[in-house]
């Protein structure tokens, strides 16, 4: 960039880091000579048992004026009831439409919900959502600190281990997401209502990023493992300092889209609300009406559990073959379409996440280091990272795609083994 502009030279983030890279050397979305599994994109076709994609979009008069910041009133009661139904039955306190914002995708409702926090010390875990760091760095009115590594656990947070850290660091909010990405470690249960009561007893904001809280899986084919939602364990919408985002992207599969909202107390609500009018100024129109749509019960059931299958059988089969490979995976997904693998027991230059990357570019497949979900603001953790041994893997294309990509990386690694 040049030197005489008044514009600071931005990095990409992670995940666009890795395409960008990928496109030097010929990849395009749309080329079926390359399998992406590094984006984190669901396959966004017909599924077995899915109800149908939908294909029209109605364009009405008053959609080529503004449209309101927080989001058309039925999105945001279809959203309500949404969570109303799906984990809130019989509870007394229930969401309303005042209790949604609408955005124009997960970033920008996550941009939101930065902007409308007060000062503060804001706490982080690693590994993490890329974007995050561009979250933390961009805004200044609070602190970023890091407040835990899980790597060592099984990706695990110890509840009394999060309480004790919370008091100690006086921190004021926390962001994470849940099921995690890139590790698909999903807190779940009564393991999340210890979460949600320590939120509540230290009045520290729990910002949960749920854009992957359809992507469930019990511990066998058979076992039931719906949605997952701090929702659930919410006492009081609006006393409760749990503000939750998710959106159409991953859970329905329509990424293109760009509708992303927000739930939390009315409070928060109003506040991303002004966010938004600088932030984005609202979400297109058209695309909120369809969303409602979507949200239709029976159809959002049935997207559900179509989803879930599909993404179970292809969840097993990249276990099974990263394992034969001489992957390691600290735990099995129990949420997302990701695995994250530890490579440092495959030959050179293998063992290494940034090698790993570069190396299956050459055969045409995508995926993302380690060391990119090391969440790091200002950089002001020096050294090596210590996820420089892991890749995150997607298994989010459709299952020909996948199969042929992993085919590709065992090939690959067979010939490093020599």
């Amino acid at each position: 960039m040049a030197e005489n502009t008044a514009f600071r030279d931005i990095p990409f983030m992670g995940v666009i880091r890795v395409v960008v890279e990928a496109m030097k050397l010929g990849y395009r979305q749309e080329d079926p000579s390359w399998a992406n599994l590094g984006q984190g994109q669901p396959e966004v076709g017909p599924l077995p048992g899915a109800p149908p994609r939908m294909d029209h979009v109605p364009v009405l008069p008053g959609d080529y004026a503004y449209g309101p910041v927080e989001g058309l009133p039925e999105l945001r009661e279809a959203v309500a009831a949404h969570y109303n139904r799906l984990y809130r039955r019989g509870m007394p306190s229930q969401y309303k439409a005042e209790n949604v914002v609408v955005a124009a995708g997960g970033r920008t409702s996550l941009t939101r919900g930065a902007a409308a926090l007060d000062e503060g010390r804001l706490g982080y875990f690693i590994p993490d959502y890329t974007a995050y760091e561009d979250l933390l760095t961009a805004f200044r009115r609070f602190t970023p600190v890091l407040a835990g590594a899980t790597q060592d656990a099984a990706f695990r947070v110890d509840p009394k281990e999060l309480d004790a850290r919370i008091s100690h660091a006086h921190l004021s909010a926390l962001i994470l997401s849940n099921p995690c990405n890139p590790t698909g470690r999903t807190i779940k249960g009564p393991e999340l209502a210890e979460w949600v009561a320590i939120a509540r007893r230290r009045r520290c904001t729990l910002l949960m990023d749920e854009y992957y809280s359809h992507f469930t899986y019990g511990a066998s084919a058979d076992e039931a493992a719906g949605p997952v939602s701090t929702a659930a364990f919410v006492e009081d919408v609006n006393g409760d300092p749990v503000v939750i985002f998710d959106g159409l992207t991953k859970n329905y599969r329509y990424p293109g889209w760009r509708v992303g909202w927000a739930v939390g107390p009315v409070e928060a609500v109003r506040a991303m609300t002004a966010g938004g009018s600088f932030v984005d100024g609202g979400p297109p129109r058209p695309m909120q009406r369809a969303a409602v749509e979507i949200l239709e019960p029976s159809r959002a059931d049935q997207e559900t559990e179509a989803v879930r299958k599909e993404f179970r059988r292809k969840r097993d089969l990249t276990i099974e073959r990263l394992t034969a490979m001489g992957v390691t995976l600290p735990r099995p997904p129990e949420g997302t379409f990701y695995a994250f693998g530890c490579v440092r027991d495959l030959p050179p230059p293998l063992n290494d996440g940034v090698a790993f990357h570069y190396e299956s570019m050459k055969h045409r497949v995508l995926t993302v280091p380690g060391e990119y979900f090391d969440v790091n603001p200002f950089r002001s953790r020096p050294g090596p990272s210590p996820l420089a041994g892991y890749v995150r893997f997607s298994f989010g294309p459709p299952m020909k795609t996948l199969s042929e990509g992993l085919d590709r990386l065992a090939e690959m690694v067979r010939r490093a083994r020599g």
